[in-house]
């Protein structure tokens, strides 16, 4: 009866997910707004003042391309047709790693470039970024760590709350992308 249930479940699951090509492909993704530095814009540095900004952890429920849902304190579903273009985190570090670059001041590197020489390593853990369906906002929750080459250590939390945003998620991507470049400011004036 068990080997039963646990057939049934791997079934049920594996039609609830479309792999590969030949699947109906999603009406829209969502990401984050643009962010670039200018053409031609040359920067120069030293390991020292070289930031390296990797992917922040998450919990599993994040790991998704899905835009996720807090229905209560240990609740999460996900939106329907709410699906991003990469997953959060990482449409996260992108958006922060672009606005950094994006002033001039440093070097900037992302995980798939030669971090190991960089001085400076920005990373953490994205707690949340979704929609609170009890308070009807959408939320970007980001605790970021900061080691320097002397093994000095700083860490902060980064939060964005647009209340009033209805279940849709197309309002929802809009508010997560206003917040995101507000978080990813606040994020670069913190690194300097």
């Amino acid at each position: 009866m068990k080997k039963r249930a646990v057939v049934i479940a791997v079934l049920l699951l594996g039609g609830c997910v479309k792999v590969g090509e030949g699947g109906k492909p999603p009406r829209q993704l969502f990401t984050l707004p643009p962010v670039a530095a200018p053409a031609g814009a040359l920067v120069t540095a030293t390991p020292i003042t070289t930031l390296a900004v990797s992917e922040p952890d998450t919990e599993r429920a994040l790991g998704l391309t899905r835009i996720a849902v807090r229905v209560n304190d240990s609740s999460i579903a996900y939106m329907k047709e709410g699906l991003w273009s990469e997953r959060p985190a990482r449409l996260l570090r992108n958006h922060i790693a672009e606005v950094i670059r994006a002033r001039g001041i440093r070097l900037v590197l992302i995980d798939s470039e030669d971090g190991a020489q960089a001085g400076q390593h920005l990373g953490g853990r994205l707690i949340f970024m979704g929609y609170d369906d009890r308070t009807r906002s959408a939320v970007i929750r980001y605790d970021a760590l900061l080691t320097k080459l002397d093994g000095t250590l700083a860490q902060r939390r980064f939060e964005a709350v647009e209340k009033g945003v209805a279940p849709k998620p197309e309002a929802v991507a809009e508010a997560l992308g206003r917040m995101s470049d507000k978080l990813a400011a606040e994020v670069a004036d913190w690194v300097g």
